[in-house]
């Protein structure tokens, strides 16, 4: 019985991420925020509204902002399908894209770095952006991402 014990705590300890937590996707809800592309925030300097449309595109699709900046996005689906607002890098935001696609029905995307709106729904979040470089948003749902629903955040000082 001890070494039954032993190999599943062995099991479950190589089955855990080692080190911080990354942009991997976490359909309970929230998903992590990497030091690459930011982290939520309370505090607002700036509001920017963003439009989706079943056009697949997004309005604006740019976005400047400062270093340090803190932007809520107030964010509407104007069209008649559902829609997501998703920030990350494009690696994570590509690999979400595919486990989205293995797993149609998943739950959808609220909080943290993710906003997920039915058709004529309005939803923001908060984010900061700490450092000089570009953070990528898409929409993840399946077909809606490689017809082009994306945009990039570009952090820059002024």
């Amino acid at each position: 019985m001890k070494s039954f014990l032993a190999l599943a705590v062995l099991a479950i300890a190589a089955a855990a991420p080692a080190g911080p937590a990354t942009a991997a996707p976490d359909h309970a809800g929230m998903h992590p925020a990497t030091a690459d592309i930011g982290h939520p925030a309370s505090q607002a300097t700036r509001t920017v509204q963003i439009d989706m449309t079943d056009n697949m595109r997004f309005t604006p699709s740019r976005i400047d902002v400062r270093p340090g900046e803190t932007v809520r996005f107030v964010v509407k689906n104007s069209g008649q399908i559902r829609h997501e607002f998703v920030l990350g890098t494009p690696a994570d935001l590509q690999a979400h894209y595919q486990m989205m696609l293995q797993q149609p029905g998943a739950a959808h995307h609220a909080g943290g770095n993710a906003v997920s709106l039915a058709a004529g729904q309005t939803g923001e979040l908060s984010w900061q952006f700490p450092a000089q470089g570009e953070v990528d948003f898409g929409c993840l749902e399946p077909g809606h991402y490689p017809a082009g629903m994306l945009g990039k955040v570009i952090v820059a000082a002024p």
